[in-house]
């Protein structure tokens, strides 16, 4: 019964249809200019067309969110489709803020399978935001941020505007993260993440960093220093034992645990963290009764947090899954009171829903 992970931090829809690329280096750099740099008309029309489409995925009318993309996107729709679908309930009674907008043009690109790169600078500001995309159709294009607050669990939503022949702005790709999770937003992670790095505990940090860094940046291909200054400082901290790719042992109560996966997840409202394990023979034998296994995943609980003190303040509960296979043979989730060892709940825990 394992729950539905949500890319390690929470939930996220993709519904990009442009080819969106991570920050490489790029075969040309051009501008692009920003809100600030716009005339009012080119802002206005941005703006509407951008509610226009979250407002079709508020509705529920896919049917006009497809009329209102691009006719190359729209041949391929059924993505966007259910992807807006699933949108829909988190943004249904939300209030829509168009953030930020940005245009650039794409003309030299011509179509480059190679990463083009947009540098954004508002008039008088050393702050360069960058857009970076690899594949990018010859055309013209903006970008718009819209916030949807309001709503338990507001989001920031990244519509791309590609620009028809005939001048109008359609829909090319449209990106959806959380602004925030277990109520506190990116800034407030990085805080406590840096506070969590000075006291070296660094599996509690690294989490942070990663929580952090995936609600400031409203989608990969944006990039700007201060996102690239917050991935550096995580980089300080990076634990050396987490099980990414290859399972970690450790050993609790002399009996060993090979930890494949750690997690985040704030899908019942607090964060908790996320173990997953391979039991041995013996353990998986226990795992068929109830009061063993409980027995069996409490101690792997308690040993996690001796190891790992960091995570008693950092979260509110575990989660632990005794995996087999690509099944779930054992799962329980347990606050931090009631973990011998624990702490009576996580700093972020005790913030959900404000």
């Amino acid at each position: 019964m394992e729950r539905q992970r949500k890319l390690r931090l929470g939930a996220r829809l993709l519904l990009l249809a442009l080819a969106g690329g991570l920050a490489i280096p790029a075969a040309h750099g051009d501008s692009c200019t920003t809100q600030a740099q716009m005339s009012a008309a080119q802002r206005d029309d941005f703006a509407r067309v951008a509610r226009m489409l979250v407002s079709d995925v508020q509705n529920g009318d896919v049917q006009g969110l497809r009329d209102d993309t691009l006719p190359s996107v729209a041949a391929n729709f059924a993505g966007i489709a259910n992807s807006a679908n699933a949108l829909k309930p988190l943004i249904q009674q939300a209030g829509l803020t168009v953030e930020a907008l940005f245009a650039f043009d794409a003309a030299q690109a011509a179509g480059s399978t190679q990463a083009a790169q947009f540098f954004c600078s508002p008039p008088g500001s050393t702050l360069t935001v960058v857009l970076n995309f690899s594949g990018l159709p010859s055309g013209k294009y903006a970008l718009a941020i819209v916030h949807a607050t309001g709503v338990p669990k507001p989001q920031q939503i990244s519509v791309i505007l590609a620009q028809t022949p005939e001048g109008q702005w359609k829909l090319a790709g449209i990106f959806s993260r959380p602004l925030m999770l277990a109520g506190r937003n990116g800034v407030w992670y990085w805080s406590q993440a840096r506070q969590y790095a000075q006291r070296k505990q660094d599996w509690a940090a690294w989490f942070y960093y990663q929580i952090a860094s995936f609600l400031v940046e409203p989608a990969d291909f944006l990039s700007s220093p201060n996102v690239d200054k917050l991935n550096r400082e995580a980089q300080q901290v990076h634990p050396q034992n987490l099980p990414s790719g290859q399972p970690v042992s450790v050993e609790i109560n002399g009996s060993p645990f090979e930890i494949t996966r750690v997690d985040t997840s704030a899908e019942l409202g607090p964060l908790d963290f996320v173990i997953h394990y391979n039991p041995n023979v013996a353990q998986a034998a226990q795992l068929h009764d109830p009061v063993a296994a409980r027995r069996q995943v409490v101690a792997l609980m308690s040993g996690m947090l001796a190891m790992h003190p960091g995570l008693r303040d950092a979260f509110h509960g575990l989660w632990v899954y005794a995996d087999s296979g690509n099944a779930t043979a054992f799962a329980l989730e347990l606050p931090m009171n009631q973990i011998p060892g624990g702490t009576s709940g996580g700093t972020a825990g005790n913030t959900a829903g404000q």
